[in-house]
């Protein structure tokens, strides 16, 4: 029989006058918060934002932030009886959201636009709209455990679950903000998170996990980059690394570094090996390619870094490990802040295909489980800024 647990999110004071923003996009995870979070005796308040034409998105199952998705977070919270809010986030998100990862793109770049939400839209305004509500605490359902550092101040680790665990897409996450956040799934697996779904009754308990950006059901980025920033869709040249044109694309949007597949490109009998975009450049319409070898990074800069660690950046290097993206583990490397604001990264190995837009992510050197912040991938190195 699955067991009921009881969440304590740590707070002094009756639990039936602690009032909780939970964040409902209608899936699985965060309808399980906020059920876990009213049957543990919480003041519980859903809150779902509209943050895109969820006409559009009903094109494709499974996007979030859908029409679908706002019923079924109203559906949870009608039956477990708690209040719940719509609020319509479409400007904030366009504009926020959308327009950075159009621009993004634009520049040569690979975005990822669940950081720029989380970030933005969730962590800077909806907080603000909990703390309007005069709420405790702002509640999601995502894969991170919050707990004491080394300092004894709150900290953010990786989940327990890590197949499921979105630290990476939470490196933006502020000390000040994390005291007002808390994430009740952190020790949970998602096996877990479905049974609990099921002992609470909750009529989404077998839906399944949304997979696309929710503004991009149906996968097409370039599509999107086409419709919002018409005029970064040049056509322009591929060329070799020696210089040689090698073909025509229809535009910079459709590729990214360390693509080999779909290049629309024939081999050379000079070539001896497979080619891979090693870069891009925006200003010139022209991808440029070459092999394996050319995409070894043995450092890189970031900008808007956020730092979580205890000591000062400017008092580095220091030791950590890092993700470039999400789905590898923490490698070793070392960072520091540059005498020009930036902050450098240092790869203990190089590391390859190493795209700008991305997101750097750091972790505690020893274990890799503490999140010590992270930034996002310039397209000038370490080195060449030195």
């Amino acid at each position: 029989m699955t067991y009921a647990p009881d969440i304590d999110l740590g707070f002094d004071k009756p639990r039936a006058e602690t009032r909780i923003v939970v964040a409902m996009s209608g899936g699985v995870d965060s309808s399980v918060t906020a059920a876990l979070l009213h049957e543990a005796g919480y003041e519980v308040v859903g809150v779902t934002l509209q943050l895109y034409d969820h006409g559009f998105a009903l094109a494709k199952p499974g996007a979030c932030c859908a029409g679908q998705d706002i019923y079924d977070a109203r559906r949870v919270a009608e039956e477990r009886g708690f209040p719940h809010y719509v609020l319509d986030y479409e400007s904030r998100f366009k504009d926020q959201v959308m327009a950075d990862f159009a621009d993004a793109y634009a520049r040569g770049e690979t975005p990822i636009p669940c950081v720029r939400c989380n970030q933005t839209v969730k962590f800077t305004d909806l907080l603000q709209t909990a703390r309007d509500l005069d709420a405790d605490a702002l509640a999601t359902g995502h894969y991170i455990r919050r707990g004491a550092g080394p300092d004894g101040r709150p900290a953010l680790f990786r989940a327990a679950d890590d197949g499921k665990d979105q630290s990476y897409f939470l490196f933006a996450t502020t000390a000040a903000q994390l005291d007002f956040l808390r994430f009740p799934l952190g020790d949970l697996d998602k096996a877990e998170t479905r049974r609990q779904a099921q002992r609470l009754g909750l009529p989404i308990a077998d839906k399944p996990d949304s997979q696309d950006i929710c503004f991009v059901p149906d996968g097409d980025y370039a599509k999107i980059v086409r419709r919002l920033r018409p005029d970064a869709d040049r056509p322009g040249e591929i060329v070799h690394l020696d210089g040689a044109v090698l073909g025509r694309h229809d535009g910079v949007a459709n590729y990214t570094i360390g693509q080999r597949r779909g290049l629309g490109i024939g081999g050379r009998s000079t070539d001896s090996e497979p080619l891979y975009v090693v870069r891009l450049e925006p200003e010139a319409a022209r991808v440029v390619v070459g092999p394996r070898s050319a995409l070894a990074t043995p450092d890189i800069l970031l900008t808007d870094v956020n730092w979580l660690g205890a000591d000062r950046l400017s008092d580095g290097p220091h030791r950590v490990t890092v993700k470039i993206r999400n789905t590898m583990a923490p490698i070793p490397a070392s960072v520091e802040a540059t005498a020009l604001g930036d902050v450098a990264v240092r790869f203990n190995d190089p590391q390859y295909g190493v795209s700008p837009g991305q997101a750097c992510v750091f972790y505690a050197p020893d274990d890799g489980a503490r999140l010590l912040g992270g930034g996002w991938i310039a397209r000038k190195t370490a080195a060449s800024a030195a």
